[in-house]
């Protein structure tokens, strides 16, 4: 279970979405949540391995070192 306060114009979107279209609120903020998630977390990640190649914990690759670590130079 999951409340949260919306600004008021959001809310009001809201209503009028689910009204037009005959769901409920909590279908759409769910909805929303949902499709989010994924880029909020692949964010994160980003963040992450940037900080992580900043502090020198990891590096880059070129796309001829990739090749031939995986057996695909020519």
């Amino acid at each position: 279970m999951l409340a949260l306060r919306l600004p008021e114009e959001v809310e009001k979107r809201l209503i009028r979405l689910a009204k037009i279209t005959n769901r409920t609120k909590s279908y759409y903020a769910r909805e929303a949540i949902v499709r989010h998630l994924t880029d909020l977390e692949d964010i994160y990640l980003a963040e992450v391995r940037l900080e992580d190649f900043k502090a020198g914990r990891s590096r880059t690759y070129t796309l001829d070192e990739l090749e031939k670590d995986v057996g695909m130079d020519s």
